[in-house]
């Protein structure tokens, strides 16, 4: 007599029209993982149709009304993957769903529980290596081998040496060193206070502060505002600490050079047409 083959486990239906309850207590959605629950809304109808994983045989069913009522269950289901497995009923078939969460907060719910298991694959995949690891996977290093490596550098350190100017060579012009070997790196003049360079950068710096600055103000008294501030700026910046009253000649004589490089204002001149009178681009060229 031949032997009768297990049926396979159906599909499961969207929705059903039994009159039976699961004698079971109702689950709560609240004390299941967000993950386990599905309260989206269906595009095709705008209606919000909710579907869980059955605690009983992990397995996604959707959740329907009972007889039209209120009361939501879960459509009768089998255990296993619909036409694999064997058609087993699970228990939890038409068993009463408590909706004590609004999808609200279960979207909520989801996105901080999607973050959380995202990092933990990503630590899981990407863990560092651990001590053991390293060491078997990189050979040991013999005192040898270091000696070796410091022989093969200390020619290039040598070379670089040699190379470099010495510290009491003096600059005597721009893009030349003086006291250096052949093929030494090129010597720079230092920035002073009261250098043409700086004269003119100031002055440069200036124009553009009181293009920002009111436009209706006098321009005397922006400027001399303006360019008392820079030049203290510019004094601490070289120097490299805050001015001192024994500082002050040293000001007064900057800002005499910067203001020199300046067309005057004229009286009762305004911001707005001195910054158009000074002809920005030819102290900028």
């Amino acid at each position: 007599m031949p032997e009768l083959a297990m049926p396979k486990a159906a599909k499961r239906k969207g929705r059903t029209r039994t009159s039976r309850v699961s004698p079971l207590d109702a689950i709560a959605l609240s004390t299941l993982s967000p993950g386990h629950i599905d309260m989206r809304t269906v595009e095709t109808t705008q209606t919000r149709r909710i579907s869980l994983v059955c605690p009983d045989c992990d397995t996604w069913v959707a959740v329907t009304p009972h007889r039209g009522t209120y009361l939501l269950k879960t459509v009768p289901h089998h255990t296993g993957k619909a036409g694999v497995a064997d058609a087993i009923r699970c228990r939890s078939s038409n068993r009463l769903i408590d909706v004590d969460i609004t999808d609200y907060a279960w979207r909520r719910q989801y996105k901080d529980w999607a973050r959380d298991e995202r990092l933990a694959v990503d630590l899981t995949r990407y863990r560092r290596a651990t001590v053991q690891t390293l060491k078997v996977a990189r050979p040991q290093e013999r005192p040898a081998d270091r000696r070796a490596q410091w022989e093969r550098a200390i020619p290039a350190a040598r070379q670089a040496d040699a190379a470099r100017v010495p510290a009491d060579a003096i600059p005597t012009t721009r893009g030349a060193a003086v006291d250096g070997p052949a093929g030494a790196p090129l010597a720079m003049n230092p920035q002073t206070a009261g250098d043409p360079r700086s004269v003119r950068a100031l002055a440069t710096g200036i124009l553009r502060a009181l293009t920002d600055a009111n436009q209706d103000r006098c321009a005397s008294d922006a400027l001399a505002e303006y360019l008392t501030r820079a030049a203290y700026t510019h004094l601490a910046t070289v120097w490299r600490r805050p001015l001192t009253p024994a500082d002050q000649p040293t000001h007064t004589v900057l800002v005499t050079a910067v203001r020199a490089a300046l067309p005057a204002p004229t009286p009762g001149e305004t911001t707005a047409a001195y910054t158009a009178r000074c002809k920005r681009p030819a102290l900028a060229a």
